[in-house]
């Protein structure tokens, strides 16, 4: 796990813990949007003096749910892992591609061996029959 620690220049202050998996970058947006929203509801005259039990501040229990996935909450991871998804994609589709390819390369080289065999099969037939009508 990694611990995210904002601090604001008004002294507020946010914690976030995640796993290593969980991006930087959404951990930070989601402190500044959950510390702004905090500001906003809770005075900055009762941010020392009030235990935190007696806050009443609803927003946190929102965010946490919105953030549970980070492609959910944040345009930004969304279109990397749509990104990463299709560049998978189309990775398998050129793989695809070689391979049909190489398959043709086999096709048209036994294809070039079959008309090599059917030129010399049509000689000798053609001696053959050439020999046959002297007689």
């Amino acid at each position: 796990y990694l611990c995210h620690v904002y601090v604001r220049s008004d002294g507020l202050a946010g914690v976030v813990i995640a796993d290593n998996e969980y991006p930087q970058r959404v951990c930070f947006t989601l402190l500044d949007k959950v510390l702004d929203e905090f500001s906003r509801q809770v005075s900055k005259m009762d941010w020392p003096s009030v235990s935190p039990a007696s806050i009443n501040y609803s927003a946190l229990d929102e965010y946490l749910s919105k953030y549970q996935n980070p492609r959910d909450a944040d345009p930004m991871t969304r279109v990397q892992a749509e990104l990463d998804e299709t560049k998978i994609i189309l990775h398998n589709t050129m793989e695809s591609l070689l391979e049909r390819g190489e398959k043709l390369d086999d096709l048209v080289s036994k294809s070039e061996v079959l008309g090599a065999q059917s030129k010399a099969f049509y000689k000798t037939a053609r001696k053959q029959n050439s020999c046959c009508e002297i007689m």
